[in-house]
């Protein structure tokens, strides 16, 4: 049985696991379920590699305490238990992994922590130090002062967009799941697929919006959208279950292995693309939409035609072609309600008319990437 290469090789690992690997039956935290976890990441600790943990779980520990049976459906119920259980999960996790001499580290993180260009450097900087302390971050999305809606799943996006953040070798992810099945695994006639080499390998499979096994809203087809937005910048991804952690983090063929499908691009941009909900967008005419996308060039006011939606300046917006189709999305210089006056004009037009402060880009080739 030949070792993966991928596994074997990689000296900076993300892993993530999913609430259904770390609850009981009862649907609280499993004490032994999360000593085996953490035993498996000690493992890998004493093997020379750095760690980093996206763990979910956070609403699940906090149930107990707060008297619930179950987990709520309305977000600020969501939101009080995850302020709760954040703590008793980070604390678990301190206590099992003292065990073995390794630090435990909280790090929650908000969308605005890695698009914004001063906030990403930050972010990674923090990481790196973490990690040069011989600390395990362990990593979940700020869920209680979150906006939009928590889905069981997000943090499997969390984890691909993290592994970049870190500039891991590697990234897992753990679930109740044993691998990428292309039907229902109930079903006799389904198999696992051992390798995905490109999204053609997932031609035929069909997953279904609870995933293979009833993981809940998201589920599978999060997996395969983390796999590729991780694959899709370099870096391998190992799909199975929680059980199977020792043996696939030991480079055994067992589950998933989507390999790279591209290379490694600037990780603020990565976020940029696949972590941000748009606040508006830019409708450009043709010259402009070529000029952005075959010749990578910043988005002057004179290529743009509309404006749609409310948004301030640094926030994203969509930026699209004539029939609406989004070309490429970027961080803004101008609130909503300014650019009107600016469109279609040359930058040395606005200059002259309305100052030096409006000679600058509408979006600037840093702040975009292209979809």
């Amino acid at each position: 049985m030949t070792a993966r290469a991928e596994v074997t090789g990689a000296k900076r690992i993300v892993v993530k696991v999913g609430s259904s690997s770390l609850t009981s039956a009862a649907g609280g935290i499993d004490p032994a379920r999360m000593r085996d976890l953490v035993d498996v990441l000690a493992k890998l600790r004493t093997g020379g590699a750095e760690v980093v943990l996206v763990s979910s779980g956070a609403i699940a520990a906090g149930l107990a305490p707060l008297g619930l049976k179950k987990r709520p459906k309305a977000l600020p119920a969501q939101q009080a238990a995850a302020s709760v259980g954040q703590g008793l999960l980070v604390h678990r996790y301190t206590e099992e992994l003292a065990r073995h001499g390794v630090i435990a580290g909280q790090v929650l993180l908000t969308v605005d922590d890695v698009t914004r260009r001063s906030h990403y450097r930050n972010a990674y900087q923090t990481f790196a130090k973490l990690l040069e302390y011989g600390v395990l971050p362990i990593v979940n999305e700020n869920d209680t002062v979150a906006t939009s809606e928590i889905r069981f799943g997000d943090n499997d996006r969390l984890a691909a967009l993290v592994a970049h953040l870190v500039h891991a070798d590697l990234l897992v992810l753990l679930s109740d799941v044993d691998g990428l099945y292309d039907a229902d695994p109930s079903d006799p006639a389904s198999s696992m697929l051992t390798d995905v080499r490109s999204v053609d390998d997932l031609g035929d499979v069909r997953i279904g919006r609870t995933g293979a096994a009833g993981l809940g809203t998201g589920g599978m087809q999060t997996k395969v959208d983390a796999a590729r937005i991780a694959t899709g910048a370099g870096i391998p991804v190992v799909l199975t279950s929680a059980d199977n952690a020792g043996a696939a983090l030991a480079g055994d063929p067992v589950g998933t292995l989507f390999h790279t499908t591209g290379r490694r691009r600037p990780t603020r941009l990565l976020w940029l693309a696949h972590a941000t909900e748009p606040k508006g967008s830019l409708v450009l005419d043709p010259g402009a939409v070529r000029a952005v996308v075959e010749r990578r060039a910043s988005l002057l006011a004179a290529g743009i035609t509309a404006v749609e939606g409310t948004f301030h300046a640094g926030e994203p917006v969509d930026i699209v072609d004539p029939d609406g189709t989004p070309v490429a999305r970027g961080l803004v210089n101008f609130d909503a309600e300014e650019l009107p006056q600016l469109l279609g004009r040359t930058s040395s037009d606005l200059k002259r008319e309305l100052g030096a402060g409006y000679e600058r880009e509408v979006v600037h080739r840093d702040d975009l990437v292209l979809l």
